[in-house]
């Protein structure tokens, strides 16, 4: 019986391949009949209806109309290929579940075969679409010509005369043309029909002085193909320069001075957008647009690839400049400043407080978390140079001025450099390596194929205004004399740093690379006010570019830097639009079920609850037994053994039995005549003392008789194998008095929380000289805190007690639980998972590794901290922003302003929506950066 699923995709595949429209139903005639009419004077048409008959099997049945021809459309003659198509097979429905969901392997499959039954039906259509299709007309729809010519990029594929065809492709001068000979269509261009672009004008007017481009070929590159068109320029009194008439009809041009090459401003963008995700290449996007425009080498255009790279770059830099607001300075592109260009972290902290209104608590809130990095797949042949591939960024985004660099670089060439004193750092010790020669630079901010701490120095420097905690892969060797080298760099670039708090330190994945006295002095573990952050931010970003190396590293020295510095604005404008958080406790509760969260919250009362120690519960038991007495309820049977005192002192016999068979493991088979004779000293006290015991227990719990006799005892090989049947072991059968079951329920409750502190503490001892000691103690504890739990298991059953008890004393493995609160086990410090005996109660806080499990609490309310105020920097940032925008508005620039302004109080309102949720995160009010 086909399913709810299976039915929907029938009715999936009923409507999308057989139903008819409602316009198409109007025209079928009245007549229809069961079988196909074999005739091509008529077209016909299939229905199917599925209906599920009452036995459950699918009954399919098809109706054949016969609808006329529409107007301008052909009946399918002879001549056509027809390819016999097939029948779906419903029947291999049965093979899928009900439950297909969209994103399975399952559906995937089954989506496949679905098409595959109809796999002819489009090649049929390929075929017919390579040639007139349902369109036969002689006569274009004007009446006037013959309908000969079509268009690939048009809706639909209709044909068209030639006046028609260029009255409709007025607009559209990006359009391939075709041209039927009365066999097959050829390609024609729009320039050999006699549309042309002509310039300065609105369309359909006429220019009284036109100018044809220079030489009359000139090419427009654009997103599909490469075109040569008819362009013509104005040169009207009024005319624009032609650069500005090109401009103004979203065409680039090659050149300032006679233009023959432009590129449109539709193909630059998709190139960039294609590059920032695929980076795909220069090179690659333009052989694609030629091969779009002849695949078959017989028709090559002339090769525009040099002027394509050098109107990309000339496009990037004025997007960049748009950007930043330069268009709106009244001194334009000569008055950017260094890094203005840069898109900048919305979440950092642009002085949105004064430090001297924050108290010393807070302080870290607003800290600039600085981290640096240097990628060596960004490495760049030593190809080109300045003078040949001159440069438009001059600093003014991520990379610095290369002039003023270089300068101060060559200006300290004797100074030597100092030899790591950590772990073999290679990228300083093997600085002059043949694996650098040919290079002209190694990596990003490297240059003469060094990496050194110089570079370094002058990349930090130049970008650092305030910086409290900085995190690099080598700074415990670039730290060691960075206030002495500052005084070598010119002042502008000094900063006081006794007058702030700067931290130092290594990012969290390098550390563990380091010597022992690194790992512990610069790890973003061991700080407080950092948080969460692990440093490695740079990484990610290296991630994302490392792409494109191999289309830089044969690059000019200003192309790669214009082409990276574009590549890094859009990865952290990537990182603007994907800021999300995670929604605070209170909806997390509200989406859990009712009863899921109390007994969530039931595991945490049990946590918090102070248990009693084997102690306290003899002392509470002697305390009871003094109260029956003094009333006259005394219940005991023997003068000097109560009834908790039976109890007590047989588990304490039980533990002196595995502690015997401990000792008689660490003896083993080569023990010597003294430990024999200790050893069976301590056996024979233990036959003696259960002996007495078990003569008292039957006096308590009688029923023990009939399960073993006192010969059992005296003829038990071993006697930690002798059962002492305790309450907790007896079975349902046998009857036991419940004061009895209560006092060891108590009891074995202490001596599993006692065998847990005892475990926690042979856990985490480190000592290599005891650590082997340890573990066979470990393997003591957990033995008798499983039997503990294995009889409060039988206890509980007896006496109806609930299952919370269960949420504290969980089921013991060894291998994963009875291990140090502080262990490795392939994972980072803060990311280590706390074994649950750490977190039931009774836990010493006192113990060898809690410290360091405080610290990693601290850093997750730090972090907590610095998201909620992040979220706070992020929001400020953009409405200043909008309003910084509203400020820049002139005449002829007061759209853009507007519609970025708009754009900033967009993503303000988005981002303050998603983090609505968030209780306790309460949006800023506007601040002004520059107050």
């Amino acid at each position: 019986m086909v399913g709810g699923q299976r039915q929907r995709a029938l009715k999936h595949y009923q409507r999308d391949f057989y139903a008819h429209s409602a316009a198409a139903s109007k025209a079928v005639n009245n007549d229809t009949n069961d079988v196909p009419q074999h005739t091509h004077d008529v077209q016909q048409c299939k229905h199917s209806s599925f209906e599920t008959g009452q036995s459950g099997q699918l009954n399919i049945s098809s109706t054949y109309y016969t609808i006329p021809n529409s107007p301008g459309k052909r009946c399918r003659g002879d001549s056509e290929v027809l390819l016999e198509t097939t029948e779906f097979n419903f029947t291999t429905l049965d093979d899928f579940p009900d439950n297909l969901q969209n994103d399975t392997p399952e559906f995937v499959e089954f989506a496949l075969r679905l098409w595959e039954s109809d796999a002819n039906l489009f090649l049929e259509e390929f075929l017919r679409l390579e040639g007139q299709g349902d369109y036969l007309q002689d006569i274009c729809v004007c009446g006037e010509e013959a309908a000969i010519y079509c268009c690939q990029d048009c809706h639909g594929s209709e044909m068209f005369c030639h006046l028609c065809m260029v009255r409709v492709h007025a607009r559209q001068p990006f359009h391939k043309m075709e041209h039927w000979d009365g066999i097959s269509f050829d390609d024609i261009t729009l320039k050999f029909m006699g549309i042309h672009l002509q310039l300065g004008h609105t369309s359909g007017v006429c220019c009284d002085n036109p100018l044809p481009a220079f030489n009359n070929d000139f090419v427009i590159i654009h997103y599909n193909s490469i075109y040569e068109v008819g362009l013509f320029f104005c040169r009207c009194t009024s005319a624009q320069p032609h650069i500005v008439q090109l401009l103004c009809v979203h065409l680039f041009p090659a050149t300032t001075v006679d233009p023959k090459t432009a590129v449109t401003f539709q193909a630059l963008e998709y190139f960039q957008m294609l590059s920032f995700e695929s980076k795909v290449s220069t090179f690659e996007f333009y052989k694609t647009a030629a091969r779009l425009m002849d695949n078959t080498g017989i028709h090559v255009p002339k090769d525009r690839y040099e002027s394509m790279l050098r109107m990309m770059r000339e496009w990037q830099f004025i997007k960049q400049m748009q950007h930043a607001g330069q268009g709106h300075h009244p001194k334009g592109i000569t008055a950017t400043e260094p890094g203005a260009c840069a898109v900048l972290c919305p979440a950092c902290p642009h002085h949105l407080f004064p430090p001297t209104l924050l108290s010393h608590r807070s302080r870290f809130l607003y800290a600039l978390f600085l981290g640096i990095d240097a990628n060596f797949r960004l490495a760049r042949c030593n190809v080109s140079s300045a003078m040949a591939n001159p440069g438009l960024n001059h600093g003014y985004a991520f990379f610095v001025e290369e002039h003023a660099y270089k300068s101060f670089i060559s200006s300290q060439e004797r100074a030597a450099q100092e030899m790591s004193s950590c772990s073999s750092h290679n990228a300083v010790n093997l600085a002059d390596t043949r694996v650098s020669h040919g290079l002209a630079a190694t990596g990003t901010g490297t240059i003469n194929s060094q990496y050194r701490y110089l570079n370094m120095d002058y990349l930090f420097f130049s970008s650092m205004r305030l910086a409290l905690n900085i995190s690099y892969n080598i700074t415990c060797q670039w730290s060691k004399h960075i206030w002495t080298c500052m005084s070598t760099f010119p002042h502008q670039y000094h900063i006081k740093h006794h007058k702030k708090s700067i931290v130092f330190l290594i990012p969290k994945f390098h550390l563990p690379a380091h010597i022992a006295k690194c790992q512990t002095s610069f790890s973003f573990n061991l700080i407080k006010g950092v948080g969460r952050m692990d440093g490695e931010a740079p990484e990610r970003g290296w991630a994302d570019i490392n792409p494109i190396a191999t289309s830089t590293r044969e690059m000019g020295p200003s192309s790669r830097r214009d082409t990276l510095d574009d590549h890094f604005n859009d990865w952290n404008w990537k990182k603007i639009c994907a800021m999300e958080c995670v929604n605070n406790l209170t909806n997390f509760e509200a989406s859990l079920a009712t009863d899921e969260l109390a007994k969530w919250r039931k595991d945490i009362e049990a946590w918090e609850e102070d248990p009693m120690t084997q102690a306290a519960v003899h002392l509470a038991l002697s305390t009871a037994e003094a109260t029956e007495i003094e009333c006259g309820n005394d219940v005991s049977l023997h003068d000097d053994i109560s009834p908790s005192v039976l109890i007590s002192s047989g588990l304490e016999l039980e533990d002196q039995q595995r502690r015997l068979e401990f000792d008689a493991k660490v003896v083993g088979q080569h023990a010597t005549d003294v430990q024999k004779g200790k050893l069976l000293q301590q056996v024979n006290a233990l036959h003696q003392c259960i002996d007495t015991w078990g003569r008292v227990q039957l006096l308590y719990m009688p029923g023990v008789s009939c399960l073993q006799s006192p010969d059992d005892i005296a003829t038990e090989a071993k006697v930690h194998n002798i059962n002492l049947f305790l309450p907790s072991s007896l079975p349902h059968r046998v009857p036991c008095d419940n004061h009895l079951l209560e006092h060891e329920w108590e009891l074995r409750e202490a001596q599993a929380y006692d065998t847990l502190n005892d475990l926690r503490t042979r856990a985490n001892t480190r000592a290599n000289g005891i650590i082997n000691n340890a573990e066979c103690h470990i393997n003591t504890l957990s033995l008798k805190y499983s039997t503990s739990r294995s009889a409060l298991l039988n206890l509980a059953s007896r006496l109806g007690k609930n299952d919370n008890w269960e949420r504290s004393l969980k089921p013991l493995n060894k291998q994963k639980d009875a291990v140090p609160l502080k262990h490795d086990n392939g994972r980072m410090m803060g990311q280590q998972s706390i074994s649950w005996i750490w977190k039931t109660s009774g836990s010493n806080s006192n113990e060898l590794g809690l410290q360091d499990s405080l610290p990693r609490a601290h850093h997750w309310e730090e972090e907590v901290q610095l998201l909620c105020e992040e979220m706070c920097h992020v929001i400020a940032f953009l409405d200043w922003h909008a309003g910084w925008w509203d400020t820049q508005a002139r005449e002829g620039a007061l759209a853009y302003a507007q519609r970025q302004a708009n754009l900033h109080r967009k993503m303000a309102v988005h981002f303050k929506s998603m983090w609505a949720a968030n209780s306790s995160w309460q949006a800023p009010l506007a601040v002004d950066l520059h107050s």
